[in-house]
């Protein structure tokens, strides 16, 4: 065989299937979910208007449901252009940036040594499952046990114990006729010239063995029992079947259990994978023992766009974090980025499912943040900013750092978000320093900084530097932050006058808009009056309940809100709109109406910590209270941005009762 299936396996993970048959086809813009790697497009082996043609970056197949085809990529290339097998391998090759292997007389010997060498790893790790399980395993048995892994965990990971002996595993080999040359290829002993007689690699360990993508044993983990050993975890050596940083621990048993929309968890370590495993949680890999890498960051982008990467909340957790930030950065493209997770101080994942089950840990994984959170934390909480260099020293940090996204397009974003994070922190205009007059102290942003002296000298300023420094002058004026006038909010009187405009909502939904609540009194007013009215028997419908409201004094007001939606042009909150019209927008209204009475009180709890903490001269809590107010009003702020979309439902979705047209 010319090509080894390693090769084949290399340059088939490298191209998207969707990049070689994408050449031959247009995609189905309805069908296709670019982000998940899943693409449709009518089939180019045989005539249909529809498509029925499907293949998925993440198996690396395609299938029609019209004709039954299928493959990879290199038989839709020898199906559908004729091409011989090594030339759709040249063109793949071609594709992915790999130099063919050179014409080799003895290419097809390597292969069968390459297959030789699995056959011994396999030999090894059955010898290591053996040990576990005999006289000389009972210590490692207790440990095991002791980590509360089942037998059944155990045999499922393969899990092995390697003697307290320099050559039991050697010898073991060779009585199955392994030659000296191939147990040191495979990496199983130490040797080399100055090293007379070879030795055991793995001496008194417990064995994790190392998988590759077709499930073949390629390596093995050990993790030292004597607390005396020079390394806790030792890893086999670069070997022709190994090469670490290509490699993830549990990938392929991982990609299987996410399926199509799953999410793949990365973690740091061995026992946290196979802990997770018992706990139910199977969509988990780990890197071997070092720094996730490039090429591992890759192959968990075949799996999922958006993988969660979960790190422990220690400072060497953070100090990992940020090397995985600076590694991603560059390699993030449109739909392709991830999510950082952290755990509680002190835990791991092992701890977390042992002591508590796996529910706290589902918790961890969906509070996971974006990374463009991730980038924004890192250096908006690692200084002091009250003064305009140290602000400007940060909005360089922040241009240099975003400037390491490769991809133009998602660079112009992250430079934008960066700048509407900045606008939120600092606010437009705002002024920092000691500027009140009979004041003492001027209150600072920091790690391990908080405002000064209040009035009398006390800790009293860090709640008025905060509101100070989070709320932007634009968001100061809106009906977020300041409550409001005279007439409610155009929000509020959306969801108000499409239920009066569409009474029949009542009837439907009234549990759910029964316990709505608004700010305004007037709209509570009348809000009040017409679930009154739904809740008497007989007739009803919107008549009735605008007799009612006219009876209850409310003439006037509704015909204020009435105009208030019309200058508006929210068409789908007028009795001119269809039904489903009117309940589509009503629902988008109500997201946004919820969304924003829950950061009103995260914003009143947050203040709450913070002046307690002001108090108490906590130091150390004030900066990262701070960070979670910051974030609050910049969602605040994002949702006064969303205010078009309600000022848009007219124009986007203005279906009237007799057609489709506005």
């Amino acid at each position: 065989m010319r090509f080894s299936p390693s090769f084949l396996d290399d340059i088939r993970e490298r191209v998207p299937i969707s990049d070689v048959i994408g050449r031959h086809v247009t995609w189905d813009r309805k069908k296709t979910n670019t982000s998940r790697g899943d693409w449709w497009a009518c089939c180019p082996f045989h005539g249909e208007k529809s498509p029925s043609f499907h293949c998925e970056d993440r198996k690396g197949r395609y299938h029609c449901f019209g004709c039954g085809v299928s493959g990879d990529h290199f038989r839709f290339l020898t199906e559908l252009e004729s091409l011989s097998f090594p030339e759709a391998v040249e063109r793949v090759a071609d594709m992915a940036g790999i130099a063919l292997p050179a014409p080799d007389p003895q290419a097809a010997q390597r292969q069968r040594q390459r297959a030789s060498l699995e056959d011994v790893m396999e030999m090894a790790a059955a010898f290591f499952e053996a040990e576990l399980q005999g006289p000389q395993g009972a210590k490692a048995r207790a440990y095991l046990r002791d980590r509360g892994l089942s037998g059944r965990t155990i045999a499922a990971f393969r899990l092995g114990y390697s003697p307290d002996s320099r050559s039991a595993l050697k010898e073991h080999l060779a009585s199955r006729g392994v030659g000296k040359e191939q147990i040191e290829a495979c990496g199983l002993v130490v040797h080399g010239p100055e090293i007379a007689v070879s030795y055991d690699r793995f001496r008194d360990r417990i064995m994790f063995p190392i998988l590759s993508s077709r499930e073949r044993v390629i390596a093995f983990g050990g993790r030292a029992l004597s607390p005396t050993a020079p390394a806790k975890y030792l890893n086999s050596n670069e070997t022709e079947l190994f090469h670490k940083g290509n490699v993830l621990y549990n990938f392929t048993r991982a990609r299987r259990a996410c399926g199509p929309d799953g999410t793949l968890i990365v973690v740091e370590g061995y026992m946290d994978v196979i802990a997770l495993a018992q706990a139910g949680i199977d969509n988990v890999i780990a890197p071997l023992g070092t720094a996730l890498g490039e090429n591992q960051l890759k192959l968990a982008w075949r799996v999922t766009p958006h993988p969660v990467l979960c790190f422990d909340g220690d400072e060497a957790g953070q100090r990992a974090a940020n090397r995985t930030v600076d590694l991603a950065l560059p390699l993030i493209g449109p739909g392709r980025s991830l999510r950082i997770a952290v755990l509680p101080p002190g835990k791991d994942p092992d701890d977390l499912v042992r002591q508590d089950g796996r529910e706290p840990f589902d918790q961890v994984i969906e509070s996971a943040r974006p990374l463009a959170d991730i980038v924004w934390s890192r250096e908006a909480g690692s200084g002091v900013f009250e003064t305009p260099e140290s602000r400007a020293e940060l909005e360089a940090k922040l241009r240099q750092t975003t400037a390491l996204i490769a991809d133009e397009s998602l660079r112009r974003h992250y430079q934008q978000d960066m700048r509407d994070r900045m606008q939120a922190f600092f606010g437009t205009g705002h002024r920092f320093g000691n500027q009140d007059k009979g004041r003492s102290g001027g209150g600072a942003y920091g790690r391990g900084g908080y405002g000064g002296g209040g009035r009398d000298g006390k800790r009293g300023g860090g709640l008025q530097f905060v509101r100070s420094l989070a709320v932007s002058d634009r968001l100061s004026q809106s009906g977020l932050v300041r409550g409001h006038g005279a007439m409610p909010s155009l929000r509020e009187t959306v969801l108000v006058m499409t239920v009066a405009n569409h009474p029949q909502m009542l009837h439907h939904e009234f549990d759910e808009l029964s316990a709505l609540e608004f700010d305004d009194k007037g709209l509570m007013r009348v809000w009040q009056v017409m679930l009154d009215a739904a809740s008497v028997g007989g007739r009803f419908d919107r008549e009735r309940l605008f007799e009612a409201l006219e009876a209850d004094g409310q003439g006037a007001f509704i015909a204020r809100l009435e105009t208030q939606i019309r200058n508006a042009r929210i068409w789908t909150a007028t009795v001119e709109a269809a039904a489903e019209d009117a309940h589509e927008g009503y629902q988008q209204a109500l997201a946004l109406h919820k969304r924003t009475r829950e950061l009103k009180w995260q914003r009143a709890e947050l203040e709450r910590d913070i002046a307690e903490a002001t108090e108490a001269g906590d130091g150390e809590a004030i900066p990262g209270l701070m960070l979670a107010l910051q974030e609050v009003h910049l969602e605040a702020a994002r949702l006064e941005n969303q205010e078009a979309i309600i000022d848009g439902f007219g124009v986007l979705s203005g279906r009237a009762k007799g057609g489709r047209g506005s």
